[in-house]
This record gives C-alpha cells, sequence and structure tokens, in this order.
C-alpha cells in the first residue's frame, strides 16, 4: 500500500512539473498567438537579462519568424548583463513599448560590444532610451532602418552606421552626453537624419569621417535638428552631406567643420559659441550658403587649405570676425559672394597667403578693418601672397581697408 502511494504521488509530482514547464513555454510564446497575417507579436514582460518574457527572449523568438515581426515592450526597464543577440530576420522587427510611454534600456553592466546590433533589414525601433552603454548603443549593419522618438545617453556612439547601410532614418530622437551622437562610415543613399536633439556629446554630435573622397553621388540629409553644448556639433570629411536648416549653439570648437570632398551647408542659423562657427579645412568643391551666424568669439567662416569653395549670401553679425580665407590653392581659387557682415567686434574679412574672389560682400561698421589683407612666410622662408581679387563689395571706406598689401595687388 505504501508503495502504491508513492507511485501515485511521484505520477501527480511529474504531472505538476510538466504543466510548470508547458506553462512557462507559453508564457514566451503566448502573443504568438497574436500573429496577424503579416506579423507575429511577441511581448516582454520581464526586465531582466535572461529568462521567460525578457528582450533577449524575444530577439531569439523574432529571429526566426516567418513573417514580419512586432516585439511589444511591456515593462518600462530593462537591465542588460551580456550582449543581445543581433537582430537578423530578413522580414524586419519592429520593436517599441506598448502604448506611449519610453522603455528605459541600462547597459552599464556590458563589458563591450552595441546594445542592439541591427544585421537584418527593415528593422525599426521607437520609444526607447538606451543608457549607459560602453560601445554604441546602435550598430547598424543592413539597410532600411529607422530610429523614432527614442534616445541614447552617455555611450560611446549613440548610432553607428557601417558604410553598406543605406535608407536610415533617425528622427526625433535625443543623443544627448555621449561621446558621439551618430556616426557615419560612408555616404547613406536615401538616408535622412530630421529632428533630432544632439546635447552635451564630448567630441561631436554628428560626425561622419572616411579617409578617401566618396565617390558615389548618394548623400546624407541632416536637417532640421537642433544641436547644443557639443565639442563640435557636425564633423563630416570626404562624405557627400547635406547640412541645411538645423540650430546650431554653444559649440566648444567649431559649429560645422567640413573637410575634402562632398559638403553643403546650406540655410543654418548659428550661435553663440567660444571659438568657429563654419570651418572649410582642405575642403574641394564646398558650398557654404544662406547661413545666419551671431555671437561667436572667432570668425563666422573659415576657409583654410581649401579650393573652389563657395561661401555665398551668409550674414555674420555681433561675432568676433566675419569670414577668413588662409592659404589656398591660387589655381582653384574659393569665392565670397553676396555675404553680409555687420558689427564685427575686429575685422570683417581676413585674406592670409589665399587669393579669394571676393565679389559684392558688404562689411558693416567693423571695430578694427572692414578687410585685412596680408602675405605668410613659411617655415623655409617661402612667401605666400595675399592677393584677392576684389569686385563690387562694399566696405565702410578705404580708411577701413588693411594697407599692408592692399592697392599692390588686389583688383
Amino acid at each position: 500500500m505504501p508503495s502504491r502511494r508513492s507511485s501515485v504521488a511521484l505520477a501527480v509530482f511529474v504531472v505538476l512539473a510538466a504543466l510548470v514547464v508547458v506553462a512557462r513555454w507559453l508564457n514566451v510564446r503566448h502573443n504568438a498567438t497574436e500573429e496577424s497575417a503579416d506579423s507575429v507579436v511577441v511581448s516582454v514582460t520581464n526586465g531582466g537579462d535572461h529568462g521567460p518574457g525578457t528582450l533577449r527572449e524575444a530577439l531569439f523568438i523574432v529571429a526566426t519568424a516567418p513573417t514580419r515581426a512586432r516585439i511589444l515592450v511591456r515593462t518600462p526597464r530593462i537591465s542588460l548583463d551580456t550582449p543581445l543577440p543581433p537582430l537578423v530576420n530578413p522580414n524586419g522587427i519592429s520593436i517599441a513599448p506598448e502604448g506611449a510611454g519610453t522603455v528605459e534600456l541600462d547597459a552599464h553592466a556590458l563589458k563591450s560590444g552595441p546594445v542592439f546590433d541591427v544585421a537584418g533589414p527593415n528593422t525599426s525601433i521607437t520609444g526607447l532610451l538606451v543608457r549607459r552603454c560602453p560601445g554604441a548603443g546602435i550598430l547598424l549593419r543592413a539597410p532600411r532602418f529607422k530610429l523614432q522618438t527614442s534616445a541614447v545617453e552617455s555611450c560611446d556612439v549613440g548610432v553607428d552606421v557601417a558604410e553598406n547601410a543605406r535608407e536610415v532614418l533617425l528622427e526625433r530622437n535625443r543623443f544627448q552626453r555621449n561621446r558621439v551622437g551618430i556616426r557615419f562610415a560612408a555616404s547613406s543613399s536615401g538616408t535622412t537624419v530630421t529632428g533630432n536633439d544632439f546635447k552635451e556629446n564630448r567630441d561631436a554630435g554628428l560626425w561622419a569621417v572616411r579617409s578617401d573622397p566618396d565617390t558615389g553621388n548618394s548623400s546624407i540629409s541632416v536637417r532640421e535638428n537642433q544641436f547644443s553644448a557639443n565639442h563640435t556639433d557636425i564633423v563630416a570629411g570626404n562624405v557627400n552631406v547635406l547640412i541645411e536648416r538645423n540650430v546650431l549653439a554653444g559649440a566648444q570648437d567649431a559649429s560645422i567643420h567640413i573637410v575634402g570632398n562632398g559638403a553643403i551647408v546650406r540655410g543654418n542659423r548659428v550661435s553663440g559659441g567660444p571659438s568657429m562657427g563654419i570651418i572649410a579645412e582642405n575642403a574641394r568643391g564646398a558650398i557654404i550658403e544662406n547661413n545666419e551666424l551671431d555671437g561667436l568669439s572667432a570668425y563666422g567662416v573659415m576657409v583654410r587649405g581649401s579650393s573652389n569653395t563657395l561661401v555665398r549670401a551668409n550674414r555674420v553679425h555681433n561675432s568676433g570676425y566675419g569670414l577668413a580665407f588662409v592659404l589656398g590653392e591660387a589655381a582653384s581659387p574659393s569665392t565670397a559672394v553676396d555675404n553680409t557682415i555687420i558689427e564685427p567686434k575686429f575685422n570683417g574679412i581676413d585674406v592670409i597667403g589665399d587669393s579669394p574672389i571676393l565679389r559684392r560682400n558688404q562689411v558693416l561698421h567693423p571695430h578694427a578693418l572692414a578687410l585685412h589683407v596680408e602675405d605668410f612666410t613659411e617655415p623655409d622662408g617661402k612667401r605666400v601672397l595675399g592677393q584677392p581679387l576684389l569686385d563690387g563689395n562694399s566696405f565702410a571706406s578705404a580708411t577701413h581697408l588693411s594697407t599692408q598689401n592692399f592697392g599692390k595687388r588686389p583688383r
């Protein structure tokens, strides 16, 4: 009799254990019953690093989904201890909180690597706050990605965009206190960065730099963003970038620094910084036009070591200096046309060892010189002449022109 009771008890225990296992499996998979004709929906209900209902388990489930998959996050906070699996579903994955709130992902315990490794196309992330990651918040190495109404704070790089990414939309996000907010390895066709807020990033808000000139025709559109208190707001080097209608304020080094080929800087508002507004350094064929710059300690626009760069219809006021042209290529001179400089604290236009074309520019109420021209002596003693071509400019009076070189070569 005792033996029979023991057998019954053992059988009951086995059945109960099986029910627990099945219940856990159903808890992880229950939202698969929410499948529609074109998507699989998985819920995240556990804010831990691993186990049933976690983001990690959801990513494993959607990796093999036969259709597009949605991950709904139903917990307000997620703590990560180890790297998440890559997002690889070729049909696409969307990750978003349930409802209108924001979900925080704390990644401070990660040793390295990105929080999200987006390796599959058609991925979208909405409404997440990624914080304190030692690497990238998002590593993007696939096409057709969207990041909207999210934030990346206190990470090395907010979004790191690899060379093969294209058709990327980064919209209405916040990038704050990272080393770099967004970093591009190359031009990216069909890519737009718009309506974002970049604040207090240690190296740059947006960084798009490659060693060799980008020979493609595609460009990154950076428009209608807010930049404030970054070291440098935008750095663009040998990457095709259209920078337009942004508001940039309080940069510590420069608001926009362009190097090499491929940059158009148009219609931006640059205000109040301890250094430069826009720097074109060793630039080739850059266009800087219709920008308003004010309250800068140094130059509104500086063109240095550059060729065939157009500075047109910019407005510089209440800054240390207006424009500067330094050591450009005489065979392919840069041009400043139709710019207006009002009340610089020092000189309106400086030309040092360069031969730019200055046409129809106005310098009004300079505190020092409207135009200052001087030669540059290289370390080997070679003299590089400052000799701009002047055509139809409006300066306060002849007494406001530097007499060091003016009158001998400019015309």
